[in-house]
Order: structure tokens, then C-alpha cells, then sequence
């Protein structure tokens, strides 16, 4: 029993010193955690269980096989973040650039099977060189095996991945069918063809980091949602955000303790401008309502017209969707739409309530967006509010102009609770632009303009772009003081914390991708 304790003890170092302790220190040169550093930095402290420690390569047709390494590249297993179950998988680029073999992709399917079968989160530690090219078609096939479980597991159990180095090729697609993508400036990149593959297809000169890194993926394609600015950060980062979500579909949030205070929130009387046409921001408005340093924004960097993001409210955890005045005046856009939508669908997969926060002057007119799809880009976030059985509240705080009013979880598509603040503007369109069409003739025949432009945008103004007409209508459930839109909330959505709907039978819905 000695001899065979000893030999089991050997091959355990043997595993977790992966590719040997030169190329770990080659890791720690770039800045980079090892593969274990980094799920003994996520996981509670001696929570972590491996699975397949001792698993090795299959294929032996080059040289370069012939070099053994257990665990084959990839860590696998399972732990807890503050107490709860988790399963994370970590690339271990020191093992062959983390490439990705058969073994590799069955380490990795297996933990998956895992975690739909137990309801669990999975955590993706991504770093890898892409398939490992010596094994062809296997590798292929790993990947797709992935992929499938990936899509199998959507909307069941919450998956975030983590670009900690390269991921590039066949490699990006499991994380983009993941709920979350968190990458680290400098050291993690994500593209389908690298930048020697587009220079000689496409003649562009660019870098990994223009064309793939965490900046440019955090504000010009919105493939990521979240940036850092070193691995510590983000995988602090996926602590954080897995606190915010349950383990699985039919559970909810952890609730934290919350001790009911003085809700009321002086500060949002005064928040918005006496100028309709004058911006603000949003976010000053979400920290007044939300419990204290709680909100956690999503997709910060990209499509900033809308906010979108984690708080809680009383201790509950929410999401919340916002339009953002200081930028674009708060026009939904296609970005926007797409950014809210896959939001929006997220948290009625998880049953977080919705909170909508409403300064909405419409949709962004002109040939870029019609030409590029704002019809049917516009048309997810519709869909995507009216699909949502979550509780579903709004509070309109200042404009909602047009189609917008409606896109923006409306009564009429299904919302629970619809407040509104009395300076609302709640109308087809501004109250100017509105009297100049209605009123055309009659300040076409005025003997002074101008002043009759004024007359009738005043009594536009007065006679239907306030929130007293829709109230009347039963569109807007009450109008409110600013500053009891916190208590307001509260209420409401202990109100509606036991909402059930069922949808009519259905495969699945047809939402315009």
C-alpha cells in the first residue's frame, strides 16, 4: 500500500505542475495566473474537488506527443463561491498552449453533464491556443461537443466564461453562447481569424489587441460585458457577479438580509433638469432607488445609450434597464436594442424581477440604422419585454416618445406596475414637433409665428404630454413624487414576488435575430 501511496503522490505533482515549472514561470512573466492559481483565487478556500487529475492525451502521431502531461491542459472540477456550488473548468496554457484535444473536450463535456444534471452554474476559464492541430478532426469535433451543451444548457443553469490569454478560431464560440464574457486588458483576446490571417486576406494591418482585445470587444462589438484590468480583478469580478444570479431556472436569487429604513429619496426631486432637452445621468437616478453600492453594470462601454445591469432593492436581487439621457439623448438604437434584449432575457431565465427606468425620446432615425436593421433589432427588445414572466415594473422619469413608449416594458406588453413621475411626457412625439403637424395651417395663417407656435405647443403640452391622460387610461398605475419612487418599488415588487404566468404551449418562440 506504501509503494502504490507514493506512486499516487508522485503522479498528483506530476498533474499539477502541467507543463513544468519553467513554463509556469514563463506564465507569471506575462502577467498571467497559472491554471490552478486561478480556481484557488475563485473558489472558497479548500472547497475545490478535481475531476480528472490523472486524464492524458490520446493522440500519438507526431513528435511532440510523445511529451505527457496530465490533466491534459485543462483543470476540471468542482467548488463553492460563498458556499455555493459551482462547476469551473480552467485552460492550462503552459500544456500545449491549452489546445484543445479529444480528452481535453471530454474533460470539459463531462463537467458540463455535471452541472445541468446538479443545477449549477458553469465558470470557463478560457486560454487556450485554439484546437490542437495534431489531433484534426477530433479536436474539431470537441469543440462542437461543447457547443452543443452550451446551447442545451442555456437558460437552465448560468454559464460565464473568462478570456484570460488567446481564444481564438472555433475556440470563441462556446464563450459567445455563454451568458457572460469577461476578459483582461492586455493579455486576453478573442477573434475568428487572427491578425496575419486578416493582413493577408484582407491587406489591414492591425494588432491582436485593435482587433480582438478587451477593448474592442467591450465597446465596439459588445462581445464582452465585462473589462479588468488584471486577472485578481476579473476573477473577483465573477465572484461577484454569480452573487446576483441563482444556481439554476427554478430557483431564485440569494436574498440578502435588508432592515427597512427611511426609504424615502430627497435627492431624485431634484435630480431631473427644469430644460426637457437637458441631459443628465441615469446612473445618479438608479443609486437613489436601488439599495446602496449594489448596482453592477453590465456592457458598461458599449451601447452607453442604455444602461443595463445587477442591483438589488430591499435586499433582492433585480435587473435593471435604463435609458441614458447623457448619451444620444437616450435613443434606442440598434446596439442599444440588442444590448437591452439579451439583458432583458437573461433575467426572466433566471427569474430576476425587471426594473425600467424610462427618458426615452425614441428610436434613432436615419439610413445607417434603417439599412443595417433597426426594424428588426428594435423589434428583440419588444420581444424580449413582451416574453418576459418575471415581475416587471416601470417608472417613466421623464420622456417616452413614440414606438419607444411601447418597446420600453409599456402596460401593454405585459408589465406588472407602471409609475410615472409628473413631469413625464407621455406622447407620440415631442410637443413641438407634435403642433407643428396639427397645428400646421394655423401658424401658417398667424400674423405672428412664433408665437403661435408657442400657443399651441403650450397647449399640446397641457392636453397630452403629461402623465395624467395615460393614467387616466389605466397605462400608468399611479404618478408619483420622485422621491417615494424607492418605497414605491419596494412595495411592489414584494407584491409581485409570487407572479406566476404561463405562456401558451410552444416549442419555442421566433424572436427576429
Amino acid at each position: 500500500m506504501k509503494e502504490q501511496i507514493e506512486k499516487l503522490q508522485a503522479k498528483r505533482q506530476q498533474a499539477l505542475l502541467g507543463g513544468g515549472q519553467k513554463r509556469i514561470d514563463d506564465q507569471h512573466r506575462k502577467g498571467k495566473l497559472t491554471a490552478r492559481e486561478r480556481i484557488d483565487l475563485l473558489l472558497d478556500a479548500g472547497s475545490f474537488e478535481e475531476i480528472g487529475m490523472f486524464v492524458e492525451h490520446r493522440g500519438r502521431d507526431f513528435s511532440i506527443d510523445k511529451e505527457v502531461y496530465l490533466s491534459d491542459g485543462v483543470v476540471t472540477g468542482y467548488g463553492t463561491i460563498q458556499g455555493r456550488l459551482v462547476y469551473v473548468f480552467s485552460q492550462d496554457f503552459t500544456v500545449f498552449g491549452g489546445s484543445l484535444s479529444e480528452t481535453h473536450a471530454e474533460k470539459i463535456c463531462k463537467l458540463m453533464d455535471l452541472a445541468l444534471k446538479n443545477g449549477a452554474p458553469v465558470i470557463g476559464l478560457n486560454d487556450s491556443g485554439g484546437a490542437r492541430i495534431q489531433e484534426g478532426v477530433v479536436s474539431l469535433g470537441g469543440y462542437a461537443d461543447i457547443f452543443y451543451r452550451n446551447t442545451i444548457a442555456s437558460g437552465v443553469i448560468p454559464q460565464i466564461s473568462a478570456i484570460l490569454g488567446p481564444c481564438a478560431g472555433g475556440a470563441v464560440y462556446s464563450p459567445a453562447i455563454t451568458d457572460f464574457i469577461m476578459m483582461v486588458e492586455q493579455t486576453s483576446y478573442m477573434f475568428v481569424t487572427g491578425p496575419n490571417v486578416v493582413k493577408t486576406v484582407t491587406h489591414e494591418d492591425v494588432t491582436s489587441e485593435q482587433l480582438g482585445g478587451a477593448e474592442a470587444h467591450a465597446t465596439k462589438s459588445g462581445v464582452t460585458h465585462f473589462t479588468y484590468a488584471n486577472e485578481v480583478a476579473c476573477i473577483q469580478g465573477i465572484k461577484k457577479l454569480v452573487s446576483y444570479m441563482p444556481s439554476n431556472c427554478d430557483e431564485s436569487a440569494p436574498a440578502l438580509n435588508y432592515e427597512p429604513g427611511n426609504e424615502v429619496r430627497e435627492k431624485l426631486n431634484s435630480i431631473i433638469p427644469a430644460n426637457p432637452n437637458q441631459p443628465y445621468d441615469m446612473r445618479d437616478i438608479i443609486a437613489e432607488v436601488v439599495d446602496a453600492d449594489s448596482f453592477y453594470e453590465v456592457h458598461k462601454g458599449y451601447a452607453e445609450n442604455i444602461v443595463v445591469g445587477f442591483a438589488r432593492i430591499a435586499g433582492r436581487s433585480i435587473g435593471v434597464v435604463a435609458n441614458q439621457p447623457a448619451v444620444l439623448a437616450g435613443v434606442l438604437d440598434i446596439n442599444s436594442s440588442k444590448k437591452g434584449a439579451r439583458f432583458v432575457r437573461f433575467c426572466d431565465c433566471f427569474n430576476i424581477p425587471l426594473l425600467t427606468l424610462v427618458d426615452v425620446p425614441g428610436f434613432l432615425p436615419g439610413t445607417d440604422q434603417e439599412w443595417h436593421g433597426i426594424i428588426s433589432n428594435g423589434a428583440k427588445l419588444l420581444y424580449a419585454f413582451s416574453e418576459a414572466t418575471v415581475p416587471k415594473l416601470t417608472v417613466i422619469v421623464r420622456k417616452a416618445y413614440g414606438g419607444a413608449y411601447d418597446v420600453m416594458n409599456s402596460k401593454h406588453i405585459g408589465a406588472d406596475m407602471n409609475f410615472a413621475w409628473p413631469n413625464a411626457e407621455i406622447a407620440v412625439m415631442g410637443a413641438k414637433g407634435a403642433a407643428e403637424i396639427i397645428f400646421k395651417r394655423e401658424i401658417a395663417e398667424s400674423a405672428n409665428k412664433e408665437e403661435k407656435l408657442k400657443e399651441v405647443v403650450d397647449a399640446y403640452s397641457e392636453n397630452f404630454a403629461n402623465p395624467y391622460k395615460a393614467a387616466a387610461r389605466g397605462f400608468v398605475d399611479e404618478v408619483i413624487e420622485p422621491s417615494q419612487t424607492r418605497a414605491k418599488l419596494i412595495r411592489a415588487f414584494k407584491m409581485t414576488e409570487n407572479k406566476a404566468v404561463k405562456l401558451p404551449r410552444k416549442k419555442h418562440g421566433n424572436i427576429p435575430l
